[in-house]
C-alpha cells in the first residue's frame, strides 16, 4: 500500500507504469485508494465519488496529497487517441448515454479544443479542494 502520513496529509501513490489505459487506471486507483472494499471503480463517475472519501483509504473531506509518478506515460497513453476510442465506443453502446453529448465531446476533441481522458482525470481530482496533486 503506498499510502504515508506526513504533516498529518496521508499520501497516496499513483504509479502511471502500473496501467496504460483507462481501464487500468481504474484497477490503480481502486487498489491505492480503495483497499478493502468490494467493489473498484470503473467509471469517471466512480471515480470522482472515491475521492470524496469516507471508504476507502481516507475519511470525507480529509487534507490528502496524490503523487502521480510516470504522468507523462499517462499523459500519452490517455491521450487524443484513448479518448477519442472512449468517445467511439460510448457512441456505440447508445444507452444510457447521451449521444449528441458525447457527439460534441468528440467532436471538440477532434478540433482540437476537447479535454484528453488525462485532462479530464486532472480536473475531477483538481475540484477536491482537500486533495493536493502531484505530477511526477
Amino acid at each position: 500500500m503506498s499510502t504515508s502520513n506526513k504533516n498529518n496529509k496521508k499520501t497516496a501513490v499513483i504509479n502511471g507504469s502500473h496501467f496504460s489505459d483507462l481501464y487500468g487506471f481504474y484497477e490503480e486507483v481502486s487498489r491505492v485508494l480503495m483497499k478493502n472494499q468490494d467493489w473498484k471503480v470503473g467509471t469517471l463517475d466512480g471515480f470522482n465519488d472515491i475521492l470524496y472519501g469516507g471508504f476507502g483509504v481516507f475519511e470525507n473531506n480529509e487534507e490528502i496529497e496524490i503523487i502521480w509518478k510516470e504522468s507523462q506515460k499517462s499523459k500519452e497513453d490517455l491521450g487524443f487517441d484513448a479518448t477519442k476510442e472512449f468517445y467511439e465506443n460510448k457512441i456505440k453502446q447508445e444507452k444510457p448515454f447521451n449521444i449528441n453529448l458525447i457527439h460534441e465531446k468528440l467532436d471538440e476533441l477532434t478540433d482540437g479544443n476537447g479535454q484528453t481522458l488525462f485532462e479530464i482525470l486532472i480536473e475531477i481530482i483538481e475540484s477536491h479542494k482537500n486533495i493536493t496533486l502531484i505530477l511526477d
